[in-house]
């Protein structure tokens, strides 16, 4: 097990290092620490939606298929993983929005990114762990920062006025709520749900 600092911190791993593969025996197959580190995230967002931004680096590391200490020298700290995992959640959120071209299929463009983002559950349930947590210091500032750049890119790319940005942003959040509620899935159940389906269709209402 890899020695702990005074400050109770496991020393993190360098983008460059080399370490052993899972389930290889002797080691001969090997990955840097940064392609370790990436899948260690994509599975802390898959645990994280599950359990919420107390998940156990116990969990994380069998859903990433390492050592729970080995977790602790790519991150240093449980809180360290897990802002890291919604960091790169909300990053993705940003990055599909910055690769949309101004103009006037701009608002289209947008609405069709986030449509493909709502496809990953995950993704978006992480992201709603970290709205709920927006007193944290450091999740909350990703969860402003994101919502703030999402209004400024949708206002940027379309050339529309601020109003515009607010509903595109207010239509996404609702979206995102009922992705998570599994509203399209329970279809039937609640006819005033279905209606608010619909009207996300309606012109107008900024998606």
């Amino acid at each position: 097990m890899p020695e702990v600092g005074p400050d109770n911190r496991v020393p993190e791993v360098g983008p460059d290092d080399r370490v052993p593969e899972v389930g290889s025996d002797d080691g001969s197959v090997r990955q840097t620490s940064a392609v370790r580190r990436e899948q260690v995230l994509v599975a802390a967002r898959t645990v994280i939606a599950r359990d919420g931004l107390n998940a156990t680096t116990e969990a994380v590391a069998r859903a990433a298929g390492v050592s729970q200490p080995y977790v602790m020298r790519l991150f240093g700290t449980k809180r360290d993983l897990v802002v890291a995992a919604y960091a790169a959640a909300a990053e993705r959120v940003v990055a599909t929005f910055e690769a949309v071209e101004p103009g006037p299929e701009a608002a289209h463009r947008l609405s069709d990114a986030y449509l493909h983002l709502l496809e990953d559950r995950d993704q978006i349930l992480v992201l709603l762990q970290g709205f709920v947590a927006g007193a944290d210091p450091q999740v909350g500032q990703i969860a402003r920062h994101t919502l703030a750049r999402v209004f400024r890119l949708y206002v940027e790319r379309t050339g529309e006025p601020a109003e515009g940005g607010r509903n595109f942003v207010a239509a996404g959040m609702l979206l995102t709520v009922l992705t998570a509620v599994q509203a399209a899935e329970h279809r039937g159940e609640q006819p005033d749900l279905d209606t608010m389906i619909d009207t996300l269709d309606t012109p107008g209402c900024g998606w």
